[in-house]
């Protein structure tokens, strides 16, 4: 748990864009620049920050079909090993555990609506799966 303001506002900077320099931070949260490189060292080393990554633009997202599928599975089946035959998939971008009468909400990213079509497919007939909703991310109105 974050309480700190100064963590809070940090993070807060590098969620919206993880390459700002560490001088911009320090002057955008009037600290020193071995203030802020110590902060990002500790909520590293803490967990806090696990990573950054790379947002795609919209020219390569451009023609790309995603859609949301809600899986339930098989009662007498694992999920860790359903999980574990998802990750083989590079389509599969994100994989949720939920509550509710579906068991996992699968996210994806196809090239074509024809390989959407295969990989839900082979979704639909990996062993455990049971059921399956898919939902066609028609157009996105943000992100955070």
């Amino acid at each position: 748990m974050i309480t700190d303001e100064s963590d809070k506002k940090l993070l807060s900077l590098l969620r919206r864009d993880a390459r700002i320099s560490i001088a911009e931070l320090a002057r955008k949260l009037y600290l020193s620049r071995s203030t802020v490189k110590d902060r990002i060292t500790r909520l590293e080393k803490r967990g806090v920050i696990k990573g950054y990554s790379l947002i795609l633009g919209d020219d390569y997202n451009r023609g790309k079909v995603s859609a949301h599928v809600l899986a339930t599975l098989e009662s007498n089946k694992s999920i860790s090993m359903t999980v574990i035959k998802l990750k083989q998939f590079p389509q599969i971008t994100k994989a949720y555990a939920v509550s509710g009468i579906y068991d996992l909400i699968v996210i994806l990213e196809a090239q074509s609506t024809e390989e959407l079509d295969g990989v839900l497919d082979q979704i639909r007939g990996l062993e455990g799966i049971k059921d399956t909703l898919t939902n066609v991310v028609l157009s996105t109105k943000f992100e955070s």
